[in-house]
């Protein structure tokens, strides 16, 4: 507490919510309630089949465990206290609490970003090099993509937390928002934001553009690739396959660009919450069923798994 004493007056926070119309709050609160146990369902239930079925531990599933337990994790750092906001009359999350959530979210959001670009790097050597993938996605390989991910992330949201935790928060603990997040916790402070809207700018646009890039330049030779492809079947197969993959990546990064890159002037907070809820409750609760519930892999271990459970 000698961190809250220091830079602010401010001991805890209180999180508005999603709306303040109290007809909605009871349909919202069953809703997300809904995306939250989909979003764990089809999460946790990947996770199990990747782990039990030992024709799944390849580079590709390797990835898509953990963009799942990505997932699992973000999902879980925000839905709950959003819920609260639904039921309570006053949201209230303490000082500590609202910098650990800002944390951990930051933390698998940025990690997020970077394992969709992992996987599409994957794609790409799959169908443009498919006889060197088993080399070029070696587990050496493997390990240090797994690596740096959760390396950019951490940097990322050490940054971002850092440059937070050094404002001044004073008489006006309301945060206009169902979580702590950056922009909504500068519109409270009493101090400069200048350096962290600088930060704010530069280490998005890294977390942001490096991926983005690269998922850029993946798909285009991936494209250039299927364009050879003689067999229609085997062209419009693969054109399903990354238009799935290319849904996701610009709802994910798109509302994260729209959230973050442009001046909080020129973005009603209303507007910020509810382009937040696609890469917090949305692109969660999707992965699971456009990456893997589609797959024929994923389905031939689902029905193994279950008819072992039957026979035992």
């Amino acid at each position: 507490m000698r961190m809250v004493a220091e830079n602010s007056s401010v001991t805890e926070f209180i999180l508005a919510g999603l709306t303040n119309q109290p007809e909605l709050q009871s349909p919202l609160f069953f809703l997300f309630l809904g995306f939250y146990m989909v979003t764990m369902l089809g999460n946790l239930g990947l996770i199990t089949l990747i782990g039990l079925n030992s024709h799944l531990h390849t580079p590709m599933y390797f990835l898509l465990y953990n963009l799942s337990f990505i997932d699992l994790c973000y999902s879980t750092v925000i839905t709950p206290k959003m819920l609260m906001s639904f039921v309570s009359k006053k949201n209230i999350i303490s000082y500590a609490g609202c910098m650990t959530q800002l944390f951990f979210f930051l933390f698998f959001v940025i990690s997020e970003s970077f394992i969709l670009s992992a996987m599409a790097y994957d794609r790409y050597v799959a169908i443009c090099n498919p006889l060197v993938y088993t080399v070029t996605m070696s587990p050496h390989v493997c390990l240090l993509l797994f690596l740096g991910v959760y390396v950019m992330g951490f940097a990322g949201a050490m940054a971002h937390t850092a440059c937070v935790v050094r404002l001044t928060f004073c008489a006006n603990n309301l945060i206009d928002h169902y979580m702590c997040d950056i922009l909504p916790l500068l519109e409270r402070s009493c101090s400069s934001t200048y350096v962290n809207e600088t930060v704010v700018f530069v280490v998005v646009g890294i977390d942001i553009g490096v991926p983005t890039v690269t998922i850029f330049i993946s798909y285009a030779l991936i494209l250039s690739s299927i364009l050879r492809i003689h067999s229609t079947e085997g062209r419009s197969k693969a054109f399903r396959t990354c238009s799935s993959h290319i849904i996701v990546v610009s709802l994910f990064f798109g509302s994260g660009a729209f959230m973050y890159l442009k001046p909080s002037s020129l973005l009603p907070m209303n507007q910020g919450k509810v382009s937040s809820l696609f890469y917090t409750i949305v692109v969660p609760m999707l992965n699971p069923l456009i990456y893997s519930l589609r797959n024929k892999d994923v389905k031939v271990a689902l029905k193994k798994t279950l008819s072992k459970k039957s026979f035992s």
